[in-house]
């Protein structure tokens, strides 16, 4: 049985049909990577599935049960990522993780330091968030998601404003995600370093 699954999902903006029947079956250990041309729904699509935009036609299911029955059973062990970092501004990089994170677990500092080191932002020295530059930034918010410990990852071009250690960084991370037994959906216009057997493709037109 499929851990997260899609089916026949149609959906409209006024006159535009922006997804098209779209479908899939993800299992435990796998990234589904979505990639398409600039407004071929991606981040659309990712909306969708979290519950943020209603669909038309289709189903989604998360461990095999519908969730429209219970999307807070999916949402309990969902994190999700899109283009902006949710971070407050006057917030340091430990502070924005104990308001975010904290509110779904209880965490240590030692959980956050070493979530920050594990994205690459191993020197906390009390800088505010909007002092930060884009990519550090960018690894925060990773951090967040390390943190989470969520079954299912949801992602929207995680790896954007990261340099090329930052998307290797990145690679990482989502093989160990993926190793406990997690899950990801992934869009992205860059090939992510996973080897094959882990990326279930999605080409969206």
């Amino acid at each position: 049985m499929a851990l997260f699954s899609a089916e026949n999902l149609h959906l409209w903006r006024g006159e535009l049909h922006v997804l098209r029947g779209v479908g899939f079956a993800l299992e435990q250990g796998r990234c589904l990577s979505v990639t398409g041309p600039n407004g071929a729904g991606k981040s659309t699509l990712m909306r969708a599935l979290t519950g943020l935009l209603p669909l038309e036609e289709g189903s989604i299911h998360w461990r095999g049960q519908d969730v429209t029955s219970d999307r807070h059973a999916m949402h309990a062990e969902l994190t999700w990522l899109g283009h902006g970092n949710a971070l407050k501004g006057d917030l340091t990089a430990r502070e924005n993780l104990l308001y975010s994170a904290g509110l779904r677990r209880e965490l240590t500092a030692q959980a956050m330091d070493e979530a920050l080191a594990a994205v690459g932002f191993a020197h906390e020295d009390g800088r505010l968030a909007r002092q930060m530059s884009a990519g550090q930034q960018r690894r925060v918010a990773l951090a967040r998601v390390l943190l989470s410990r969520s079954a299912l990852w949801m992602l929207d071009e995680p790896t954007s404003n990261l340099d090329t250690r930052g998307q290797a960084m990145f690679g990482v991370l989502l093989e160990q995600h993926l190793a406990r037994g997690g899950a990801a959906v992934v869009v992205t216009h860059h090939p992510l370093p996973l080897a094959g057997n882990l990326l279930q493709p999605l080409e969206l037109q």
